[in-house]
């Protein structure tokens, strides 16, 4: 009976560490953005999560800050595009694109970047955070039109009082949201930036994965839906 009880406990456990949510802190020379990683993408969690262990977004920078639409983190299309174009024999190593229509571009989306190919696959080292910007019904409107998509009523509140970029929904793989820190996230894509949106002031972030009992207390001072 008490080995019973004790493989009961282990199962459990196990099952408690499947299912609550992985998160991430983006520690970054503005401050920490703490970010949540959705269970419905789990190619895109877990390619981000392996990334980070190799330490390939160590000191990774933000290079692409466009006001009120994202900031864009980690390597650049050019220099991917450019490294992959030096072994052409090799194929390319892309995260197949999980797209799912209730995860959509609202201020504070993660989203994972990718060039214009018609998988919508994305790149493996490459990140951005939403901004954005307030929506309108009639904007929406035009936008359900043009994609074949109808908005839920939750998104469509989120599009009117946050904000976001709708125009992107249905193009680009979300895979998570910030949770806490986007007063951060605002800050740096505030930032001053030349001509080809690098922010003048270098802007660097390490990215650290959360252990369980981090996100369990994270999950107790988070908001219940």
């Amino acid at each position: 009976m008490k080995s019973l009880l004790i493989t009961l406990g282990l199962v459990l456990i196990t099952l408690i560490g499947y299912t609550q949510p992985r998160f991430v802190r983006l520690e970054t020379n503005k401050g920490n953005i703490t970010l949540m990683l959705y269970e419905e993408t789990p190619k895109h969690r877990d390619a981000f999560l392996k990334s980070i262990k190799k330490g390939l977004y160590n000191d990774a920078a933000f290079n692409r800050v466009i006001k009120a639409f994202v900031s864009q983190g980690g390597e650049l299309d050019e220099t991917i595009l450019d490294r992959e174009k030096l072994s052409p024999e090799k194929p390319l190593a892309r995260i197949p694109a999980e797209i799912v229509p209730a995860l959509f571009h609202k201020k504070g989306a993660l989203g994972a970047g990718r060039n214009d190919n018609p998988e919508h696959s994305s790149y493996l080292t490459q990140i951005y955070l939403v901004v954005g910007k307030p929506q309108t019904d009639a904007a929406l409107d035009a936008m359900e039109k043009k994609k074949g998509h109808q908005y839920s009523l939750a998104q469509r509140a989120a599009y009117k009082t946050i904000g976001g970029i709708p125009r992107l929904d249905l193009d680009y793989t979300v895979f998570g949201e910030i949770v806490e820190g986007m007063e951060v996230a605002d800050a740096i894509n505030l930032s001053p930036t030349d001509k080809n949106d690098l922010p003048l002031q270098p802007i660097t972030f390490t990215p650290k994965v959360l252990s369980k009992k981090e996100s369990a207390k994270l999950l107790e001072r988070l908001p219940k839906n």
